[in-house]
C-alpha cells in the first residue's frame, strides 16, 4: 500500500512537471522555426527544420549582449551583498546577546508582510533623490536586504551550540574570526542556497530595472525583450530565442548547485 502511494505521488509529480514545461518546450520549439511557420494557419508544435535565424536576429537587432552583461552585473552584486547582510545580521541575532534583539527579530519579519510594489515609487523617489537613475547601484540597491535570507540563515545559525561560541571565544577569536573561520566554512549549503535563491529572484527582475534606466545601454534582459517587437516583421521567433537565451543561466545556476539548494533548505528550516 506505501509503494503504491509512493509510486502515484511520483506519476502526479511527473505529470505536474511535464504541465509546467509544456511552455517553455513550445516557446524553445517557437524559436526554431520560420517566421512562415510561426504565422501559418497550421499548428505547428516542432519545426519541420532547426532556423537558427532568431538567434542572429537577437543579437544583430538589439545590443543583446550587453542586456546580458547588465543583468549579470545586478544580480552577481546584489546577491553578494545579500548575503553579506544577511550573513552578518542573522550572526548578531543568533549570537549576541542586547536588549530588544527579539523585537528586532520580529520587525524583521513583520517586513515579509509588506508589498514590495507598495513600496517602489518612494524607492523610485529615493533613488533618484540620490542620483542613481541609469547606473548598477541604484538597479541593486532595493535588493541588497531581504527578511527571509535573513530568517533562513538565523535558523541555521542557531542550530549551532553556544558553547562552540564561547570556547572560541576563550581561545582568543574575534567575532570575525569565529564567523569567517568557524561558521562560513560550514555553512555552504545555506549560503549558497541564499546566494542562488537570490540570483533567480533578482535576474528575473522587470519592473523596478525598467523604472531606473531610461538608457538603452543600461537596459537588462527582461526589459530588452520588450524592445523586440518590430511593427515592420513578425518578432514571435525573436522574442521566443531571447527569452530562452535569457532563461539559460538561470537554468544553469539551478541544476549545478541543485543538491546545495536542497541541503541547505533543510539546514535553514530546521533547528537542530
Amino acid at each position: 500500500m506505501r509503494k503504491t502511494k509512493s509510486v502515484g505521488y511520483q506519476v502526479f509529480a511527473l505529470l505536474l512537471g511535464v504541465i509546467v514545461l509544456i511552455p517553455v518546450i513550445y516557446a524553445l520549439s517557437i524559436s526554431f522555426m520560420h517566421p512562415e511557420e510561426i504565422l501559418s494557419r497550421e499548428v505547428n508544435l516542432l519545426p519541420k527544420s532547426f532556423y537558427l535565424g532568431n538567434y542572429f536576429a537577437a543579437f544583430q537587432k538589439t545590443t543583446l549582449t550587453r542586456f546580458l552583461l547588465n543583468s549579470l552585473v545586478m544580480t552577481v552584486g546584489s546577491s553578494t551583498v545579500r548575503l553579506v547582510t544577511a550573513g552578518t545580521a542573522a550572526f548578531a541575532l543568533s549570537f549576541y546577546n542586547f536588549r530588544g534583539k527579539q523585537a528586532i527579530f520580529l520587525l524583521i519579519i513583520g517586513t515579509m508582510m509588506i508589498p514590495p510594489d507598495l513600496l517602489i515609487v518612494k524607492n523610485y523617489r529615493t533613488v533618484a533623490n540620490m542620483g542613481l537613475i541609469n547606473t548598477y547601484l541604484g538597479m541593486m540597491v532595493i535588493f541588497f536586504v531581504t527578511a527571509l535570507n535573513i530568517f533562513v540563515m538565523r535558523q541555521h545559525f542557531l542550530a549551532y551550540s553556544k558553547s562552540i561560541y564561547e570556547a572560541a571565544k576563550i581561545d582568543g577569536c574575534t567575532n570575525f574570526e569565529f564567523f569567517m573561520r568557524v561558521l562560513l566554512p560550514s555553512s555552504k549549503p545555506v549560503l549558497i542556497t541564499t546566494f542562488i535563491s537570490s540570483f533567480v529572484g533578482v535576474w528575473n527582475q522587470y519592473l523596478w530595472p525598467l523604472l531606473v534606466t531610461n538608457q538603452n545601454e543600461m537596459r537588462t534582459a527582461q526589459v530588452a525583450v520588450t524592445l523586440l517587437n518590430f511593427p515592420d516583421e513578425s518578432p514571435h521567433g525573436i522574442i521566443m530565442a531571447a527569452s530562452i537565451l535569457i532563461v539559460i543561466p538561470t537554468v544553469v545556476v539551478f541544476i549545478t548547485f541543485q543538491r546545495y539548494i536542497k541541503k541547505g533548505m533543510m539546514a535553514g528550516g530546521v533547528k537542530g
